[in-house]
C-alpha cells in the first residue's frame, strides 16, 4: 500500500502536475464540446449509442455495464437516446420487465458523424498505455483519491456528465 506520508516536493513539481491535470480535464472537456458542436448529442449519449448498435437486443444492464456506469445512469441515457429517436425499445417477450434496445437508422447516421472514439478520447487513450504504466497510474491516482477523501461512488458517473 503506498505511503501517505508527507515528503519534501518541490513547488514547482506540484504546480507541472497540476498543469497536467488540466491538459487532461480540457482535452476531454474540448473532445466532448466538438462533439455535441457538430453532432448535437454529448459524449456519453454517442458511447451508449454505439453500445447499442455493437449489442443488438442488449438491456439496460448490459448498457450500464458496458460503459462502467450505474444502472439509473444508463436509463437517463437511453431516455435522451428512445427521445431523439435513435434507438427502439422493445419489452423482452419472456420478461416484460426487460427491454431489449436496437439502433435505428438515424442512429447509425449519428455514429457515421462521429470521427474520434465513441467513449471518448481519455479511455481510448488509457486502452494504448502499456499494462505496467496502466497498473501504477491506477495505484498513484488511488492514493490522491484517499488524499482527497473523494467519493468514490463518483467513479460510475461519465466524464461528459460532470
Amino acid at each position: 500500500m503506498p505511503s501517505t506520508k508527507k515528503t519534501s516536493i518541490d513547488p514547482d513539481s506540484t504546480t507541472v502536475v497540476l498543469r497536467r491535470f488540466r491538459i487532461i480535464f480540457n482535452a476531454v472537456r474540448s473532445n466532448f464540446q466538438q462533439l455535441e458542436k457538430k453532432i448535437g448529442l454529448g459524449g456519453a449519449p454517442v458511447w451508449a449509442l454505439s453500445v447499442i448498435q455493437d449489442n443488438p437486443g442488449i438491456g439496460m444492464g448490459g448498457v450500464a455495464i458496458s460503459m462502467d456506469i450505474h444502472q439509473s445512469t444508463a436509463s437517463n441515457l437511453v431516455k435522451t437516446l428512445i427521445q431523439r429517436d435513435l434507438i427502439s425499445l422493445v419489452k423482452a417477450p419472456d420478461d416484460r420487465r426487460n427491454v431489449q434496445l436496437h439502433i435505428l437508422p438515424a442512429g447509425r447516421k449519428v455514429l457515421r458523424q462521429v470521427s474520434g472514439p465513441f467513449q471518448g478520447v481519455l479511455p481510448d487513450a488509457l486502452t494504448k498505455l502499456r499494462p505496467e504504466t496502466l497498473q501504477r497510474l491506477d495505484q498513484d491516482l488511488h492514493e490522491l483519491i484517499q488524499l482527497l477523501k473523494a467519493d468514490e461512488k463518483a467513479g460510475g458517473i461519465p466524464l461528459a456528465e460532470l
